[in-house]
């Protein structure tokens, strides 16, 4: 048997490590979300103001800005949710494709297989969406208040609770 002093010690011990490490992964993760967004935000304004600069907005230019509208909406929900919206990956992976099947057809106006495997890609790609949708909808996640659910970031075990 341990003396009482001693679990208390080893508890208290063990609650202020745990405490630290909490406070050190959430601070790495939202400065990370915030570094995220900030590229995103950067790299969109880069963009905008390149159109801005030439004159013009070309159809790649338009995708590509989706392509950073999707990537911010994602920081921002994983940053009110903790969640990541797997469905906004896959809409980013779509945009991306069609901006590569539309830059090729216009530059080099030929029907060739790579047409072909990147549609099948889109394809693809929407089908997994729907899967997703789906599967959310027939199971959902419970919700985060449940008592008893370990939530994103709890480091509590579920044989150490009391």
């Amino acid at each position: 048997m341990k003396p009482h002093w001693a679990e208390r010690l080893r508890h208290a011990m063990h609650n202020q490590a745990d405490a630290l490490g909490n406070l050190l992964v959430e601070g790495f993760h939202y400065l990370a979300l915030f570094a995220i967004g900030g590229a995103v935000a950067w790299a969109a304004g880069l963009t905008f103001f390149g159109m801005l600069e030439r004159g013009q907005a070309t159809i790649d230019d338009i995708l590509l800005l989706f392509i950073y509208l999707e990537l911010g909406a994602m920081v921002g929900i994983y940053f009110k949710t903790n969640h990541m919206p797997v469905r906004f990956l896959i809409y980013v992976a779509i945009t991306a494709l069609t901006r590569l099947l539309i830059a090729d057809i216009q530059h080099n106006h030929k029907p060739n297989m790579g047409i072909v495997m990147v549609c099948g890609a889109i394809l693809l790609l929407a089908m997994a969406t729907l899967v997703v949708r789906y599967a959310s909808t027939k199971f959902p996640s419970p919700p985060a208040d449940v008592p008893g659910r370990i939530k994103a970031g709890d480091s509590t075990s579920l044989g150490d609770r009391s």
